[in-house]
């Protein structure tokens, strides 16, 4: 098994949509969504091949905060059967790297509470928990925000 991982574009949209709705249900970006952070000129969106089959993807923003340019992860995505492969963890190395080299300091994302194969694999990546988000996705399902300070 050999993983690539390459510049998301909108020609992967249709896979990248179905990994989404496979990966999430309610709180599943559209695929007009998905479509906008591909082609927002502020975003990083990598995905993931094995076997040139898109195995799943993950997708950034940049931005200015107050005191230096921030990292927010929208979403990472690994479809089902790829999964336990190291491909989020990949992705994760990826982005943060790029985040780098655009002069990041930090990185943020939110998960969900339950989701505790994701808040495993963030704390053991340096993350750190921020706070709690009340009914941050569907009314009674709570997030939690991730921080990490990126190095150079």
């Amino acid at each position: 098994m050999f993983i690539t991982v390459q510049q998301a574009t909108t020609k992967d949209l249709e896979t990248l949509y179905e990994i989404e709705r496979e990966c999430f249900t309610t709180e599943a970006f559209t695929k007009e969504q998905i479509a906008y952070l591909l082609k927002n000129p502020d975003a990083v969106s990598l995905v993931a091949q094995i076997d040139d089959e898109n195995a799943g993807f993950i997708i950034g923003l940049t931005y200015r905060g107050n005191k230096a340019r921030i990292g927010h992860i929208y979403t990472i995505d690994v479809a089902v059967k790829h999964r336990r492969k190291g491909i989020g963890l990949r992705l994760l190395n990826e982005l943060e790297q790029i985040f780098v080299k655009k002069s990041i300091k930090i990185c943020h994302l939110e998960v969900r509470i339950d989701n505790v194969a994701a808040r495993e694999l963030y704390h053991k990546q340096g993350y750190i928990e921020m706070r709690r988000l009340k009914d941050y996705y569907p009314v009674g399902i709570h997030g939690v925000q991730l921080k990490k300070k990126l190095e150079a």
